[in-house]
């Protein structure tokens, strides 16, 4: 049995009846739940990993699409392919050449570069042209080659300006020594950075305390000038003449048809001399680099066989014929005439000395005679 819990009434009797609870009443549920209330967002962009959809319908969150990448560039801002743009405008090539020129004049770093021209009269000092994008390099002769010790009797003039022609197309190395930007010229010196190559690389030593270029040691150079004897080498800033000789194994007649300034090429130290710094002589070999392929070519050649190759030589002890295969044989003057260079011809071969290694043959067919 339930206790009233509310108190009687003044003056109503008694009810033995139990009396029902007493609740506050309960509002009726509504039929539809009520939705709750929106969040406002901002306008723009949606949220974070929010879905949107395509045109094709596919949902597509919004951490799968891409992000532009907005770079500056001047005044005018540029979508890049990546989050860094590669390439370069006329006004950021522009602005990164003044500073690597700025640079080199300040803190004597080298720069390179190559000769492109050549500028000068009988009476001025000629100067070597290069270009550093919108600005044009001056070097004068002084300041880029050596002097000789005797001009034969020639103006001083005329021989360096031949002498920096013959480089044309050279790559050489040189630090500013002042900058006119206003007129986009600049003054510079090859003189300054060779000195600069030449204490960094033969005075100086390696982690163990060894010479950095020694006899015997290969290196990667330079070519600077090429003649019909020979060819003129730079070697971290030593430059020195190399004889045709020693430039390959195959008897060559011109060297100016076979290299050309503006080439890297391999040498071999075979002699250097550094007890004078400021005299350094030095001595190198580009055919010393590879073994002589003779010893091993000459073993697939036999007496009484016939060989194609091409003229490269012709003086008064005979005719010098680079074969195809690699090697160069001695011919007699043909009956039917004689061959001009760079004829081709079929060689008999006649004799092999294996002791000096050359080969002696005769010419039996030429394709251009005299």
């Amino acid at each position: 049995m339930i206790e009233n819990l509310e108190p009687n009434v003044a003056g109503a009797p008694p009810d033995d009846t139990p009396a029902a609870v007493h609740m506050d009443p309960i509002p009726e549920a509504d039929a539809t739940v009520q939705a709750e209330p929106e969040v406002k967002r901002k306008r723009g962009r949606p949220p974070k990993n929010a879905a949107t959809e395509n045109e094709s319908g596919t949902q597509i969150r919004e951490t799968e699409t891409a992000q532009p990448n907005y770079v500056m560039s001047g005044d005018q801002r540029v979508l890049a392919i990546d989050g860094k743009r590669t390439v370069e405008t006329e006004a950021d090539k522009a602005k990164n050449d003044l500073l690597d020129l700025m640079e080199s004049l300040r803190s004597k770093r080298i720069l390179t570069g190559m000769i492109q021209g050549v500028e000068g009269n009988p009476d001025a000092e000629p100067r070597a042209v290069v270009y550093r994008g919108e600005f044009k390099i001056l070097i004068p002769a002084s300041l880029c080659i050596e002097r000789p010790a005797d001009f034969r009797g020639m103006k001083p003039n005329d021989v360096l300006k031949y002498q920096i022609t013959k480089r044309l197309g050279a790559e050489i190395e040189y630090i500013v020594k002042g900058i006119d930007p206003d007129s986009g010229v600049v003054v510079a010196s090859r003189m300054d950075a060779m000195a600069v190559r030449r204490k960094q690389y033969y005075f100086g030593k390696d982690r163990d305390g060894n010479n950095l270029i020694y006899e015997g040691c290969i290196a990667e150079a330079r070519i600077i000038c090429v003649i019909r004897t020979g060819a003129f080498i730079e070697l971290f800033g030593q430059e020195c003449f190399v004889p045709i000789q020693e430039l390959g194994y195959q008897r060559m007649l011109d060297a100016m048809r076979h290299f050309a300034p503006g080439q890297r090429i391999l040498v071999k130290v075979i002699r250097l001399d550094r007890t004078d710094p400021d005299h350094i002589k030095i001595e190198l070999s580009p055919k010393q680099v590879n073994t002589n392929p003779y010893e091993k070519v000459m073993q697939k050649h036999a007496v009484g066989n016939h060989y194609v190759g091409t003229v490269s030589v012709i003086h008064l002890g005979g005719i010098w014929v680079s074969l195809d295969s690699g090697l160069d044989c001695l011919c007699n003057f043909p009956i039917q005439g004689r061959p001009l260079p760079g004829a081709r011809v079929t060689v008999k071969l006649m004799h092999i000395n294996e002791e000096t290694g050359k080969l002696f043959g005769e010419i039996v067919y030429s394709s251009n005679v005299l």
